[in-house]
C-alpha cells in the first residue's frame, strides 16, 4: 500500500495510468473495475447495460463506467468492503440502517469519487481543462481531493478527528420492491439511491450540516415508512439544500506513522452570515418537479399556492423561506 498521502490533483492524474485510489504506478499491477459493481447491478435486476449522461453530455452504459484499481488493493480492502455492504442490501432496510456509517460513507465516496475520475479524465480528453488542471475551479478541485483523502480509509487508517464530514439519512420505504435508481450531483457531492424497501441520501462533505438543517422533517418521519414520492421529495429538500450550503469545508490533514488524521475546521470562520443561502420556495419547486417526474407533477401545480408548495408530509415541515 502507499506510504505516503496520494492527492491525484497535485499533478492531475487521471489518466488510467496508476491506481485511483493508491496512486500506485502501473508497475504494480493495475486492472479496471466497474463502478458499478456485480452483485449490486444481479442484485438490482439490471444488465449494466442501462445508460448514463455524463457531465459533457456523452451517454455511457453503466459497464463502461471502469476506474483504474491496484489488483492488491481491490483484493484486500475493496473485495471486503463491497461484501460487507452488499450483505446489507441483499437483508434491505433492516440491513443497510444497521451498516456502520463509515463503512456506508466510503462505499458511496468511493462510488462518487469513481465518477469524479471519469469526468476529470473525459474533460481533459475534449481540453475542457488543460492537462494540469490549472483553469479547474480551484474550490472543486479541493472539495474532491479532500474527498480522495477520506475514502483512502478504505485500504489505510483515517481518523476524523471527533467530527463526522457526513450526512447519511437511511429511510423504510412502504414498498418492498422498489426498482434501483440513484442520482448524484459531483458538484456538491450529493448522492441518493433507493431500491427494494429502503432509500439513502448522502452529502459527503459538509460536516453534517444538511442533517441538522432538516431535523425537523427528519425527526417527523422517523421510525415511519416512506412512499416513493415521499422519500423523492425528502432527495429535493437535500439535493437543493446542498446547493444553498455556503461554506467549503477545511480540514487539517496530518499523516503519523502511516496513519492519516483529519480535523475539521470551524465552519462558520470569520463569515457572519448563515451556513445556508436563504431558502427560496420558487427555486425548490423546480428542483422537486424534476424529482416528482415520473409522478407527472407539474411545476404550475407545486407553485399553486407560492408560500407552500406541494407536500406529501403532514405537516410539510419545509424550511423557513426568504
Amino acid at each position: 500500500m502507499a506510504a505516503t498521502l496520494y492527492n491525484p490533483f497535485k499533478n492531475f492524474d487521471f489518466k488510467y495510468e496508476n491506481c485511483f485510489l493508491s496512486g500506485q504506478s502501473a508497475d504494480a499491477p493495475v486492472v479496471q473495475v466497474n463502478v458499478l459493481p456485480d452483485w449490486l447491478l444481479k442484485l438490482a435486476g439490471i444488465t449494466g447495460e442501462e445508460q448514463i449522461q455524463l457531465l459533457d453530455e456523452s451517454i455511457r452504459s453503466y459497464n463502461a463506467l471502469k476506474v483504474p484499481v491496484n489488483e492488491d488493493l481491490l483484493l484486500k480492502a475493496i473485495f471486503p468492503l463491497e461484501q460487507k455492504v452488499e450483505a446489507a442490501f441483499e437483508i434491505g432496510y433492516a440491513g443497510v440502517s444497521q451498516l456502520d456509517q463509515t463503512d456506508l460513507f466510503r462505499w458511496i465516496g468511493k462510488f462518487l469519487y469513481s465518477l469524479v475520475y471519469i469526468e476529470m479524465n473525459a474533460a481533459v480528453k475534449l481540453q475542457q481543462l488543460s492537462s494540469d488542471g490549472l483553469n479547474m475551479s480551484q474550490g472543486l478541485m479541493h472539495k474532491f481531493g479532500n474527498l480522495q483523502t477520506m475514502v483512502q480509509g478504505i485500504f489505510r487508517e483515517v481518523v476524523f478527528e471527533n467530527f463526522c464530514p457526513w450526512s447519511i439519512v437511511v429511510v423504510p420505504l412502504e414498498e418492498t420492491e422498489i426498482p434501483f435508481s440513484f442520482r448524484d450531483e459531483i458538484n456538491t457531492l450529493t448522492f441518493s439511491l433507493k431500491m427494494k424497501d429502503f432509500g439513502i441520501i448522502a452529502c459527503l462533505q459538509d460536516n453534517g450540516t444538511n442533517q441538522k438543517y432538516h431535523a425537523e422533517i427528519l425527526e417527523q418521519i422517523k421510525g415511519q415508512k416512506l412512499s416513493e414520492q415521499q422519500f423523492e421529495e425528502l432527495c429535493a429538500r437535500f439535493f437543493y439544500s446542498a446547493y444553498l450550503f455556503n461554506r467549503l469545508p477545511e480540514y487539517t490533514v496530518m499523516e503519523v506513522e502511516g496513519a492519516v488524521y483529519i480535523d475539521a475546521m470551524p465552519l462558520r470562520g470569520t463569515m457572519n452570515k448563515s451556513l445556508f443561502d436563504v431558502w427560496q420556495h420558487k427555486t425548490y419547486a423546480q428542483v422537486l418537479e424534476n424529482f416528482w417526474k415520473p409522478w407527472g407533477n407539474l411545476l404550475m401545480e407545486i407553485r399553486k399556492d407560492p408560500n407552500a408548495p406541494t407536500s406529501y408530509f403532514n405537516p410539510p415541515s419545509l424550511p423557513a423561506a426568504g
